[in-house]
């Protein structure tokens, strides 16, 4: 099936499509978005990955609330291809992974589906990983357990590696909903009907891993080789991100060689859904940019 050819979809933003990827036998849904013009002799500067949280979709990419929520439109925009994936358990694999797959089968399944994408699609300078809250775990064990050339640096938001106090103490669902979305008025006042379509169940193998990630990420972080930046909402209340704790997050990540740590201010959890959306993704894609002048720098000419 030709999967570059796609039907206008009132859904989604101008320009984004649906496609589907090979994860090792395991088909993702995914948005793609791609620079006007973009083919194998005009390759995109690079493309960007976007992971969503627990209890959500790819779509929380590609808001509909306001012009210019979306990152998909945003980054083609600006000469980058967006490819926002359904992780494993969500979207088409839903039926398939009925109860979800844990963190580390997830980043085996993205690995073998961006091997996909990169096989069919053209990258440019390689690849970024732009996730929120549970896909900052995805993209943080991805980058550790990959040796991947291509994967050029890691932008974070909504994901920290200790927990606030009592932010999983209970199942009460309007404290987790307080959590997760933060004062109403950080939102366009169309979001909670237009993002019907992205909330999505948690599967029960990826909500058992919530509260193991803080061995996983001590695990782990010291094998990120890539620069990484976190960005934590003013709002943010699901992780403890005081001056103390990101001190700490980054201390272990010893490998990589540039550890940024920022504050998005006038925006809860949900970032890339309020308000503070542009000014957020404006940021990631100028972090990538700095990525992309260092790779060209440290390259003798």
């Amino acid at each position: 099936m030709n999967t570059r050819v796609a039907a206008a979809d009132p859904a989604l933003s101008p320009g984004v499509r649906r496609i589907t990827l090979d994860g090792a036998g395991v088909r993702l849904s995914a948005l793609l978005c791609e620079p006007p013009g973009t083919g194998p002799e005009a390759p995109p500067r690079a493309t960007v990955v976007a992971l969503h949280g627990a209890g959500m979709n790819a779509g929380y990419f590609d808001g509909q609330a306001a012009p210019d929520i979306s990152l998909l439109a945003l980054g083609a925009k600006l000469g980058f291809t967006v490819l926002a994936v359904d992780r494993p358990g969500y979207g088409r694999s839903a039926a398939q992974l009925a109860e979800g797959q844990s963190l580390a089968e997830q980043a085996v399944t993205l690995a073998a589906a961006l091997r996909d994408f990169g096989a069919r699609f053209p990258t440019g300078a390689g690849l970024f990983l732009l996730a929120h809250s549970f896909g900052g775990k995805l993209a943080l064990l991805t980058a550790a357990n990959q040796d991947r050339p291509e994967l050029l640096g890691l932008d974070i938001s909504g994901c920290g590696h200790r927990y606030a106090p009592g932010a999983h103490a209970d199942s009460n669902s309007q404290r987790e909903w307080k959590r997760s979305w933060g004062p109403l008025r950080l939102y366009p006042p169309d979001t909670f009907r237009s993002s019907g379509g992205i909330v999505a169940p948690t599967p029960a193998r990826e909500r058992r891993d919530i509260l193991r990630w803080p061995a996983m990420f001590s695990a782990a972080a010291d094998r990120v080789r890539v620069p990484v930046r976190f960005t934590f909402a003013e709002h943010e209340s699901w992780w403890c991100d005081d001056r103390d704790a990101l001190a700490e997050l980054a201390s272990h990540l010893t490998s990589s060689p540039r550890v940024l740590m920022e504050r998005q201010p006038g925006a809860g959890h949900n970032i890339s859904l309020g308000l503070a959306a542009r000014s957020y993704h404006l940021s990631c894609l100028g972090f990538f940019e700095d990525c992309l002048l260092r790779l060209a720098v440290a390259v003798p000419s």
